[in-house]
């Protein structure tokens, strides 16, 4: 999208004109966005677009970017009293009598918590994001104590960020910068950008770039040796705060954050798996974070009550994720696990009514949403219908979970055609439709994600009494190691999660070949029993699902069994195929 649809104002402060940008309902909660170096406010166009739905957004040039006038002379128009002043003057033209929720990205950032720590702004901001922009006033002293108090970690820390800083010295070099960003570095900015960054090619950044960047090095210039060397002792934050830390930053440590709280007491912090440009490469996630923070300030209700807390929940906060086969065992499990870290949750299962406790239970347990839909994933066209569904009401997936599966046993020989193409339709064509279809929009959004498919140790561990269901997981995890080597190039990582026996209705559900109604009731039973005095809970299988997508992690055994098979299968294969030809104890 772009800023066509936005209605624009100029807004008159200290002797400079800014370009201000409004989207959405004025009646809903202001939230204003502030962008970085070297950009212009359409680094924030897809982010303003989605929060636009719900909130009153406002974006605005900085001062000498964009459409902004600069001011003159350069030198000593960028400090951050001045930036103050424009932010004042913006808040007052949009939004005279209600507080606003600031977010920051990179120097907008680092302008806004001169905002939100300063006086004279004190009750006009409701809450602040944070991303890829440290207090200046917070940087010196975190400077100062490990220059007082010297020690390997610290000095280390030092070192690190002072490595990762390297442009900040550049920027003060008198001259240079203005011809580089002037020539041939302006030019070759976006090619930078889409190779390092990943960020789309989709007329980002705009032809003001050059003189954007050459008259933004006086941010730098303006303040970052006076503040450094000179920290402010008061800079305590007066609004709630949320940090949402790219874990891939190039520009800064992670270590920059430590002991943030200091200034920000109840915090909020978040992750991010994205480098530096957030706004561009991950907007979806963006805007969900932005959305529960914002609401959650606005509702009064304390930030442990509405922001989830669960182990993952500083990775899947705001998230989508579609999670097939939810209706039981280890999809229902899976679905509860990621609406526990605040993840939104699509249940998708053939039983409607399973499918949908899990949803509402979702929401229960923390899922800010929560949605449940009826498809049996070997119907090609149906979960093509599901797809476009997703995409157009929910957004774009960020993990997508293929957990759903039928278990069928006997040997090859009584095992019929129909019973062939049962469990490879489910177990096998289900995952190859959830991969085509919403791998496909993932890498079409650009923005990055994951993909589970559940296979099992059946995949590696052969059986004469599993021949059909082995031989579909088997595909199931070469498909997920060839997917993860093609899709590793957008940011998409694909994991196989390979459970042993676990406690699920998957036996008592399965299909036994060559035997009579009777007789697989009675297999269906025994089978079903001895899973359950293993009693091996999903639960277990759901957390490592989570650590998958966490770590990235390709293929992932889970049950003690599951492990040493696999080990067996690498190290000794002459006697996992041994084992095979046991007589199964059903």
């Amino acid at each position: 999208m772009s800023l066509t649809r936005a209605r624009e104002r100029w807004v008159r402060t200290g002797g400079v004109e800014l370009c201000v940008a409004e989207l959405g309902d004025q009646r809903q909660p202001t939230v204003v966005l502030v962008h970085g170096y070297p950009d212009s406010k359409e680094v924030w166009t897809e982010v303003a677009g989605k929060l636009s739905e719900r909130f009153h957004v406002v974006l605005y040039d900085v001062r000498g970017h964009g459409r902004s006038s600069a001011p003159q002379p350069l030198r000593g128009g960028f400090t951050l009293e001045k930036l103050t002043d424009d932010f004042l003057a913006v808040v007052d033209a949009v939004s005279p009598d209600k507080p606003v929720h600031l977010v920051g990205h990179d120097w907008g950032s680092v302008q806004a918590w001169e905002f939100v720590t300063v006086a004279r702004t004190e009750g006009r901001i409701a809450s602040f994001t944070s991303m890829s922009g440290p207090s200046l006033d917070h940087f010196g002293h975190w400077i100062k104590q490990r220059v007082k108090r010297p020690t390997p970690r610290g000095v280390g820390q030092l070192l690190g960020q002072g490595a990762k800083s390297w442009y900040v010295y550049l920027l003060h070099t008198p001259v240079l910068p203005e011809l580089a960003w002037r020539g041939p570095l302006g030019r070759q900015w976006p090619k930078i950008l889409r190779r390092v960054e990943k960020v789309p090619s989709d007329g980002y950044p705009t032809p003001s770039l050059p003189s954007d960047a050459a008259h933004g090095a006086w941010l730098y210039r303006d303040n970052v040796r006076a503040r450094l060397g000179r920290p402010r002792e008061d800079a305590y934050a007066h609004a709630p705060v949320q940090l949402i830390t790219p874990l891939g930053d190039a520009f800064l440590s992670e270590r920059l954050n430590d002991g943030l709280e200091r200034w920000a007491p109840g915090l909020v912090r978040r992750t991010l798996p994205a480098k530096h440009w957030v706004p561009r490469t991950r907007p979806d996630q963006l805007a969900a974070r932005i959305t529960e923070f914002v609401h959650a300030n606005e509702d009064g209700v304390p930030l442990g009550d509405t922001v989830a807390t669960g182990r993952h929940a500083d990775r899947f906060g705001g998230q989508l994720v579609l999670v097939t086969g939810a209706g039981s065992g280890i999809g229902r499990a899976t679905a509860y696990a990621f609406a526990e870290a605040g993840a939104r949750v699509v249940a998708v299962d053939r039983d409607a009514e399973g499918a949908a406790r899990t949803a509402e239970m979702s929401r229960l347990i923390g899922s800010p949403e929560a949605w449940a839909e009826t498809v049996d994933v070997s119907d090609e066209q149906a979960m093509e219908k599901l797809a476009e569904k997703v995409a157009t009401e929910y957004g774009v997936v960020d993990v997508l979970v293929n957990n759903a599966g039928i278990g069928l046993s006997g040997s090859f020989l009584d095992t019929t055609p129909e019973d062939w193409k049962k469990v490879l339709d489910v177990n096998l064509w289900g995952v190859i439709h959830g991969c085509r279809l919403f791998g496909k929009q993932m890498a079409e959004r650009g923005q990055g994600g994951h993909i589970v498919n559940t296979a099992s140790a059946a995949a590696y561990q052969p059986s004469k009494a599993l021949p059909a269901y082995s031989t579909s997981k088997a595909a199931v995890l070469m498909l997920s190691e060839c997917l993860r080597a093609e899709l590793a190039g957008q940011g998409i990582g694909v994991s196989a999660i390979c459970p042993g026996f676990v406690n699920t209705n998957i036996a008592s559900t399965a299909h036994f070949a060559g035997v009579d109604e009777s007789e697989e009731r009675r297999c269906q039973k025994r089978s079903a029993r001895l899973y359950g005095l293993r009693n091996y809970p999903p639960e277990k299988v759901a957390d490592a699902i989570l650590r998958a997508v966490v770590r990235n992690q390709a293929v992932v055994p889970v049950t003690p069994e599951a492990r040493g098979a696999h080990l067996m299968s690498r190290f000794s294969p002459r006697a996992l195929r041994a084992v095979a030809r046991l007589e199964p104890p059903l």
